[in-house]
């Protein structure tokens, strides 16, 4: 890799090692012997179900998730929950007050 590498200290992405970026970097070519990278997959082909699979099962036992608990991958970052949040809380209708930042994002 680089023989000078930028460190990062804002929020949100952060520094990984060369080790893991040179990973990336290979198997962005050939996941694991499929013939394709992971971006190339179908999310619903079985090569990408196994990929979920074992983040979600990773992710169970690190945070200790209890089995009666659903694990969900969601797109949209923080911005989706301005809707995500008031609907699961909601039973019926609803009034919903935008104000302040929210207001200018959401």
């Amino acid at each position: 890799m680089a023989a000078e590498r930028v460190i990062n200290f804002s929020a949100g992405p952060a520094v990984l090692p060369d080790q893991v970026l040179e990973t990336a970097q290979k198997e962005m070519f050939d996941w694991h012997g499929a013939g394709m990278g992971v971006m190339e997959m179908s999310h619903r082909g079985k090569e990408f179900g196994a990929i979920i699979n074992h983040a979600r099962d990773q992710l169970r036992s690190l945070l200790s998730v209890p089995d009666n608990y659903k694990i969900l991958f969601l797109q949209g970052g923080g911005t989706a929950q301005f809707a995500s949040v008031p609907l699961n809380l909601m039973k019926g209708t609803t009034t919903t007050v935008l104000e302040g930042k929210v207001k200018r994002q959401g």
